[in-house]
């Protein structure tokens, strides 16, 4: 075989390897929902985001609405604004009330849908991410299960719904969105943790928002002084100049 021939086949071995991860990475995706770092403090605040990938190649996904347990209450719920989707939140009045620590909670939110305005939606092929500010979370489970509707303009729906499976057992096709949640913080709950949650905060974001606002002070400073040093190089150099020319003017 010659060496031409041995790098055609190789080009052709690596597409054929690349389109089969694609087509394999394509039928895997799932709607999920993530936190920033591990997992959310029970009893706390946090920000929720859904990553909702679009898995069909004819149709794009125009509308994505998630349910809120009803067991587990949450009666702080806010929006991330999105350029092209609109959202809508529902709130519904309990069954039967639900306590969460000394607090008894007879309302809260059930529903939260997006929806696209056209021309915006989610092609094939493509993703995209809605964010919710969430609070107080349950204290009573170690698992958030919000199940999520999926909607395609051509008119067909997923509901991603299927309960986590158990330790071992194989994922379910369709899962519904869950996030997991350790133990409660000291001082979790309160207003601090509620206002950097619905401003897309956490500790670990905050501190990292520090290290990048010193970050950028001490560029800003260095460019400063930058500045000074090249006025002064700039100074220096048109007094020699100058001193020359007097000079020369004497002689």
């Amino acid at each position: 075989m010659s060496s031409r021939t041995a790098a055609r086949a190789g080009v052709l071995l690596a597409t054929v390897g690349a389109a089969a991860l694609l087509t394999s990475g394509v039928a895997s995706a799932h709607v999920t929902a993530r936190v920033l770092g591990e997992a959310a403090a029970k009893g706390g605040y946090t920000k929720i985001t859904y990553r909702v990938p679009n898995e069909d190649a004819a149709a794009s996904t125009i509308k994505v609405e998630v349910k809120l347990p009803a067991e587990y209450p949450l009666t702080s719920v806010r929006t991330k604004p999105m350029a092209g989707w609109t959202s809508e939140l529902t709130k519904i009045k309990l069954p039967q009330p639900v306590k969460s620590g000394n607090t008894e909670i007879t309302e809260a939110f059930s529903t939260v849908t997006w929806t696209a305005v056209s021309p915006a939606k989610i092609a094939p092929g493509q993703f995209e991410e809605f964010e919710l500010s969430v609070g107080k979370l349950p204290d009573n489970t170690d698992t958030l299960v919000t199940p999520a509707i999926q909607t395609y303009d051509s008119g067909k729906v997923v509901a991603w719904d299927a309960p986590p499976p158990a330790e071992g057992a194989e994922e379910p096709e369709h899962p519904a969105p869950a996030l997991a949640l350790s133990a409660a913080q000291a001082g979790a709950g309160g207003a601090a943790d509620e206002h950097a949650a619905h401003n897309g905060t956490t500790t670990e974001a905050a501190s990292a928002s520090g290290e990048d606002n010193t970050a950028r002070w001490l560029g800003g400073a260095g460019l400063v002084v930058g500045a000074l040093g090249l006025g002064l190089a700039a100074g220096a150099t048109l007094r020699a100049r100058k001193a020359i020319a007097a000079a020369k003017a004497g002689v």
